[in-house]
């Protein structure tokens, strides 16, 4: 061990939180993001949230937005009072008491106060049991193999007894949780330190008047067990029959429990069901034992100390309570540098090769297991040594890996033929796959027989450091460390041969499924099987292998890659989950030009998050061959591009200015591709230089890009470059800019562009870009010069003393053709509907208003139907929001649309509009002539009877298609009484929002008959509505008749479970039904035009 392994804390409230978010229906969760912009929720001194970041934000991207302002304690107290504020009464409950549970941990504490270590006067049968316990573990200790050459660091006492005190309180402050699970790579050292805790309190120098009894449990070891008690595992390492269950039931805070290698223990998802158990004394399978152990059942008060390796740990989350997970890494970097310069004894080659190393990221990272470590200087020591023309640039993982076998095998004995050994390897290779699908690192004697391998095989891997024995079980052996079976695992896909590991599918499928898997996980271990399986594509590399190893490659592995990469074309980087950086990591592992140029052919979008020099390798490299990539989204957010580097010196020695510089340019290069059509740079630090490169790229005639997003950059007055992109490229239509605090330089050197003749925006986004007075004027002033924009979004900027009038330009010069305006959160008052109103006659041509989130009340709408009413006025589509409207707002709408014939959508949701406006509203709806298409009036405070008249109105209107009422205690007689009217043949309606509507299975009858019976009802939202099984059998009987037109149906979770299996056979015999758990009840377009 290291002297300090680096530590990283993580009490699981992070998790705790996200799934308060996620529990938010789409109302509440709308809310909550309102309330984070309100000051007097939120400490003092807290930079403002941009509306722009939160209003389309998930709940998981919502807390990494909080994260970034906030600390987690903050966001606890924020998140509080947030829901206070909302009336969530039961949420806030828990939320309290699961803050009084974690105020132990967050308590003030002093971070110096050790705990003191004084031996209590302990009886014969405790002292024999440390005995017993102390000699367990140093056998245990002693069988641990290590190669002969590893380098070893050593700590002193004093850090050594620091490091385990702080697992067992990793916060330094607060009570001691009672549940700490240390994670990390295979071969950090989890075990050692769990060996550790327990070998320094049996030997009586550590946690003496913390513990009476320390339990040390191997999963893998007390696996091999069938049945036993709770009170017989814990007998089975006591020095005699006389066990003392009863102190440890009397005195369970006092007792630790060790559980060591979590990912070993096999639980079939049924256990997780498994009822509570707390007696002793019941006969069980040892999983379930251990399950019921860490559940908290059995030893509620007992402190649990658990190592696990860093993925998969979802299980363990939701399986503990209150847990405290600490992130373990053996070698610092510093402790890497030490480890080089040792195992190669010359300070300036060490040197050498740490600085090539270090720029593979991912390689240097695992180097912090120790064994890594080993073999990455083993490859290299080898190879420097057998090689005069050894070229370090021209390393990767994968041949680093490929030569480390090799410097074993190019003058080991082997003691098997020529022609025996490329089966032993396909039979070692298909086992370490075989374990990397199955996790399973662990392999008895009886496995290895049956996999067909040889003992004599098996004994010179186990001599050359390849395969060891596992230290607590006898027959059994893993590999020295993951990395290497990974390698093998990897290996196994690239050998001679059609048959799969798994027994089932031929190798090729089992491949596809395998690189899937590996660019939708993130899951550290696939990654480096992905990795190293593009990497002995390499054909040099797989050459040098089949000569030395004695193996056979089989020649059809690329062209089987490239018809998985004709999938690539299939991608969508948004709604699949793809990482593409891993992917580019695996092609540039290859080095083979052509072949990546053939696989990229096929990309059509990529999303990137460049954060290290790695990062920017992989990608300038990739993205040149990107020659069909159509839509990007590339964010900088390391400092690799944001600054000049610092030292003169850096530069002249290492280049490392000029090699960026070249990278950066190669990204660029895409952008002349010919076929680009949308880049997202939002979030992105760069400095000017690299701004302007980016910038005269965009302005090449070859550039054909139409939409950029350049949202949150930094810093922000970078964005002065684009002049360059607007002067020159006629194509770019859509600029996006929003969550930038522009100032008054910036906003006037990109304003002034709009009135230029080459300058052909269409599209325009300034949201939260803190926009004052002064700015809004110069906008408007050249927005009356500029003849092609014709969407403008002004959101969440601070308008209230704007001159809106002056939007429209002096009367008979403008030559703005404005047709969409979003001033959504704009703080305006009924005051300004006058200049807005003016702006509707005399902007000809204006078609789309957005007024949402403000304080328009009633006054302003009057104003502004006023100009509904005119003959110039032509606006089809009018959003009002929360806006704070009453009936009188329908009165004066109903009156408009009497004699407006152009208004086909109607956004009122989030107003008191009660069953007065609603039937306000009719009086206009009723008419055949209103041409409504589009009505929202979810969570607008009517009931049933606002139901009946919208039934009467629809009786006669045969122009609205979609109508939202949902969030409004309609009840099953408000649904029967819709249901009336979608029965007949003349009603049009084709989307019906009833969402949390305090609906009951009996409605269910009404909706089924119209499902059988209506013509044009393509979508039913029912989200959020207690139907039960009963309601949901009701609805399935027509859902399934071959007469239901319904294509889109929304249904809780639970409810959705009980029709799933009936859904997916309909599906396969041609139905277009889809349930969805999520809703968006207009498409995108419609609901986020602005």
């Amino acid at each position: 061990m290291t002297s300090s392994p680096s530590v990283f804390v993580d009490d699981g409230s992070s998790d705790k939180l996200l799934s308060h978010l996620m529990g938010l229906d789409r109302y509440q969760l709308e809310d909550f993001k309102l309330c984070v912009q309100s000051p007097q929720l939120l400490p003092e001194n807290v930079q403002k949230i941009s509306w722009a970041n939160l209003k389309a934000i998930s709940p998981t991207n919502l807390l990494c937005l909080l994260k970034e302002h906030l600390s987690v304690r903050q966001i606890w107290d924020v998140t509080l009072r947030i829901f206070e504020h909302m009336k969530l009464t039961s949420l806030c409950k828990q939320m309290r008491a699961e803050m009084n549970e974690m105020a132990q941990v967050w308590g003030p504490q002093d971070p110096n106060q050790e705990e003191p270590e004084m031996l209590a006067e302990e009886t014969a049968h405790r002292r024999r049991y440390r005995e017993k316990m102390r000699m367990n573990i140093l056998v245990l200790w002693d069988n641990i193999p290590w190669p002969d050459d590893h380098i070893y660091l050593h700590s002193t006492v004093e850090q050594e007894h620091r490091l385990l005190r702080s697992l067992l309180r990793p916060n330094r402050a607060g009570a001691q949780p009672l549940l700490i699970v240390l994670e990390g790579l295979a071969g950090v050292g989890k075990t050692t330190l769990a060996m550790k805790v327990t070998l320094h309190w049996a030997e009586g120098i550590l946690f003496q008047h913390q513990f009476s009894y320390v339990f040390y449990i191997s999963c893998h070891k007390v696996g091999e067990i069938v049945n036993t008690t709770f009170a017989g595992l814990l007998s089975r390492d006591w020095p005699d029959s006389q066990v003392p269950i009863e102190e440890f039931r009397s005195h369970p805070e006092r007792l630790l429990f060790v559980i060591d290698g979590f990912e070993e223990m096999t639980v079939s998802s049924n256990l997780y069901e498994s009822p509570p158990c707390t007696d002793w004394y019941q006969q069980l399978p040892v999983a379930r034992i251990l399950l019921h152990l860490l559940r908290k059942e059995l030893v509620p008060t007992a402190t649990l100390l658990i190592t696990t390796r860093d993925y998969g740990n979802q299980d363990l989350k939701n399986l503990l309570v209150n847990p405290c997970f600490v992130v373990v890494s053996a070698f610092t970097e510093g402790d890497r540098e030490e480890y080089f310069i040792k195992f190669f004894g010359d300070l300036d080659k060490a040197n050498k090769i740490l600085n090539r190393i270090r720029k593979m990221e991912t390689l240097f990272d695992s180097c912090s297991a120790p064994l890594v470590c080993w073999t990455v200087c083993s490859s290299l020591k080898w190879q420097t040594a057998s090689n005069p023309s050894f070229w370090l640039a021209t390393q990767t993982t994968t041949s680093i890996y490929a030569y480390f076998f090799c410097s074993l095998f190019a003058t080991a004995e082997v003691s098997l033929s020529d022609q025996s050994l490329p089966e032993q390897w396909r039979a070692l290779c298909c086992l370490a796959a075989e374990g990397m699908w199955f996790s399973n690192f662990t392999f008895a004697k009886e496995v290895m027989e049956q996999g067909h391998l040889e003992a004599s095989f098996i004994d010179s891997l186990l001599r050359l450091n390849i395969l060891r024995k596992v230290s607590d079980c006898e027959e059994c052996i893993s590999f020295t460390h993951q990395g290497l079976q990974a390698f093998l695992g990897a290996m196994f896909y690239v050998l001679w041969g059609t048959r799969g590991s798994l027994g089932g599918p031929p190798k090729h499928q089992e491949m596809r499924v395998l690189l899937n898997d590996a660019f939708a996980n993130t899951n550290f271990y696939w990654h480096q099987m992905a990795l190293f399986f593009f990497g002995l594509l390499n054909t040099d590399l797989a050459r040098e292998l089949e000569d030395t190893l004695r193996c056979e490659m089989s020649p059809r592995v690329m062209d089987e890659l490239l018809d998985w990469a004709e999938g690539l074309e299939k991608y969508d980087a948004v709604s699949v989950h793809f990482e593409f950086l891993q992917f580019f990591q695996c092609l540039c592992e290859t080095q083979d030009e052509n072949f990546i140029r053939q696989i990229l052919n096929h990309l059509l979008e990529a999303d990137l998050d460049i954060h290290g020099y790695q990062h920017l390798q992989v990608s300038s490299f990739c993205l040149k061959h990107c020659q069909n990539l159509r839509k990007l989204r590339l964010s900088v957010s390391g400092p690799i591009l944001e600054m000049k580097l610092t030292s003169a010196s850096e530069t002249l020695e290492t280049g490392v200015g000029d090699f960026r510089k070249h990278q950066w340019e190669d990204i660029c290069s895409v952008f002349c591709n010919g076929n680009m059509r949308e880049l997202d740079l939002s979030n992105s630090k760069l400095n000017t230089s690299s701004m302007k490169e980016l910038c005269y790229k965009l302005r090449n005639p070859r550039c054909k890009l139409q939409k950029l997003t350049c949202k949150s950059m930094s810093p922000v007055k970078i964005l002065k470059e684009l002049v360059i992109v607007l002067h020159g490229n006629h194509k770019l239509t859509h600029l996006d800019l929003s969550s930038n605090n522009l100032g008054i330089t910036v906003s006037k050197m990109i304003f002034r562009t709009l009135r230029h003749s080459a300058c052909n925006l269409k599209y325009l986004w300034l949201e939260s870009c803190g926009l004052t007075p002064r700015v809004c004027h110069q906008l408007f002033m050249e927005l009356s010069k500029n003849s092609s924009l014709k969407f403008l979004s002004l959101g969440d900027n601070d308008l209230c003393n704007a001159e809106l009038k002056r939007l429209q330009g002096p009367i008979g010069v403008s030559k703005c053709p404005l047709k969409e305006l979003s001033l959504e959160k704009c703080n305006l008052l009924a005051a300004h509907c006058e200049d807005l109103a003016l702006l509707l006659i005399s902007t000809q041509g204006m078609t789309r208003l957005c007024l949402g989130i403000n304080q328009l009340q009633d006054d302003g709408v009057r104003l502004l139907c006023a100009s509904l009413t005119h003959p110039e006025c032509v606006l089809e589509s009018l959003v009002l929001w929360s806006c704070q409207l009453g009936a009188p707002s329908c009165r004066y709408l109903s009156d408009a649309l009497l004699q407006n014939k152009s208004l086909t959508h109607l956004n009122l949701r989030k107003n008191n509009l009660g069953d007065e406006g609603v039937k306000f509203l009719c009086e206009a709806l009723s008419r055949p002539d209103c041409n409504l298409q589009n009505l929202n009036l979810s969570d607008c405070s009517f009931t049933v009877e606002g139901c009946r008249e919208l039934t009467h109105a629809l009786k006669y209107n045969h122009n609205v298609k979609i109508l939202d009422v949902g969030k409004n205690d309609v009840q099953d007689d408000g649904v029967r009484e819709l249901c009336r009217i979608l029965k007949c043949p003349s009603c049009a309606l084709e989307t019906l929002g009833l969402e949390k509507c305090n609906l009951t299975p009996d409605c269910c009858w009404s909706l089924s008959s119209v499902l059988r019976s209506s013509k044009s009802l393509v979508n039913l939202n029912l989200l959020g509505n207690d139907l039960g099984p009963e309601g949901v059998n009701t609805l399935w009987t027509s859902l399934k008749k071959s007469t239901c037109k319904l294509r889109k149906l929304g249904l809780e979770k639970d409810l959705y479970s009980i029709v799933r299996a009936e859904l997916e056979k309909l599906q396969e015999k041609g139905s277009f039904l889809r349930i969805k758990s999520q809703w968006d009840f207009n498409d995108p377009e419609d609901r986020w035009w602005w």
